[in-house]
């Protein structure tokens, strides 16, 4: 499924024409809404996990099957592709941005209960209960989707685990924010989450209900 974003350009046929199912949306939502729409298309077509994976040739589509099968060994609620864990070469990051990062991970560990070494990876399995409280509210700003994300299930007692990925440099397209303004909406992601101003997400109760 290729989320079309409101683009402008030939996104929704070159997709169509790769064989992929498309959603496209009428205006622009940003990543946030991108992604809550297609949890709640998801939902609506009964599936039970939905797999998030950006389209700049970033993340490892052969390594899909990883994800999956690790959420069936350990039954996890989202599981995590990691560029810090995988043997082969991460793509790069800067040494502000990875001081930044350094930061987020620590916080991520500590919400999750378990150690975390890319709190910002967008490569990740999200599976019900998780996913359909995902489909009803779901950030929007930058690093929403994944940093603030992951700390919320984190302290909800979802179970999250993470294995290596091969994430290599953005192959299409550019980042949203440049260094300078992605070091300040890390700032940022931190205050949201560490004065709780964050979505709601419900606790997960014991044995897996709702």
């Amino acid at each position: 499924m290729v989320i079309d974003d409101g683009s402008s350009d030939e996104t929704s046929y070159r997709a169509r024409a790769a064989g992929a199912s498309v959603l496209e949306l009428s205006m622009n939502l940003g990543v946030g809404g991108a992604l809550q729409s297609g949890f709640n298309f998801a939902l609506r077509h009964n599936y039970e996990a939905v797999v998030q994976i950006d389209a700049d040739g970033q993340h490892p589509a052969d390594e899909i099957n990883n994800l999956v099968d690790q959420a069936n060994a350990t039954g996890a609620d989202l599981v995590l592709g990691s560029r810090f864990l995988a043997d082969s070469p991460s793509m790069y990051v800067s040494i502000t941005r990875r001081f930044a990062m350094g930061i987020l991970k620590a916080v991520a560990s500590q919400a999750c209960r378990t150690q975390i070494s890319d709190s910002s990876s967008g490569f990740r399995l999200i599976r019900n209960p998780l996913l359909s409280h995902f489909a009803k509210s779901f950030p929007s700003h930058y690093l929403g989707d994944t940093f603030e994300a992951l700390v919320i299930s984190g302290r909800r007692r979802y179970k999250i685990v993470e294995i290596p990925a091969s994430i290599a440099d953005r192959k299409h397209g550019q980042s949203s924010a440049s260094s300078k303004v992605a070091i300040l909406l890390i700032f940022r992601a931190l205050i949201v989450t560490t004065f709780g101003l964050h979505f709601q997400l419900p606790k997960k109760v014991v044995g897996g209900a709702d």
